[in-house]
């Protein structure tokens, strides 16, 4: 073999050892990749039903029912426009509390319940997850309620 040939082909399996590797990668970071969605988005069905996502918004006031035998609590969050039904089993977070936000992740059922896994809650009275923010001031604004002094 001639060192030119040689060459070509040590490039051509480091080149396949390359992209094989940023497979791997690309395919392990699509796998962690976790989407934010509003209740509205959630309605709407852009929201994937096989995959996990996280939905945020507020809790809903009156809508927190607890099991007393069990740690399974099912609550409705909403951007204040549409509302999804939340299940999670396990503790709540201290500072979870109706009227106040929350992202909770998990996957959608096919009865239009969002069970979740994980439930995230404020940390002080001035914080809203960005994406709840955000999806609180689209729906507002999309009926009409956005007034002065609310977060955009």
């Amino acid at each position: 073999m001639t060192p030119r040939r040689r060459r070509a082909v040590a490039v051509l399996v480091g080149l396949c050892t390359v992209g094989a590797a940023s497979a791997l990668v690309l395919n392990a970071f699509r796998s962690n990749l976790v989407f934010f969605f509003s209740p509205s988005q959630v309605v709407a069905n852009e929201a994937p039903r096989e995959r996990s996502f996280r939905v945020g918004g507020l809790v809903e006031t009156g809508s927190v029912q607890r099991d007393a035998k069990t740690l399974t609590v099912r609550f409705t969050v909403t951007d204040t426009a549409k509302t999804v039904p939340v299940t999670y089993t396990g503790l709540l977070p201290d500072l979870f509390q109706e009227g106040k936000g929350v992202v909770a992740q998990g996957k959608l059922g096919a009865d239009g319940v969002f069970r979740a896994d994980q439930v995230l809650a404020k940390h002080d009275e001035n914080y809203m997850a960005p994406e709840a923010a955000d999806a609180l001031a689209k729906a507002r604004a999309g009926q009409g309620t956005l007034q002065e002094g609310d977060p955009r």
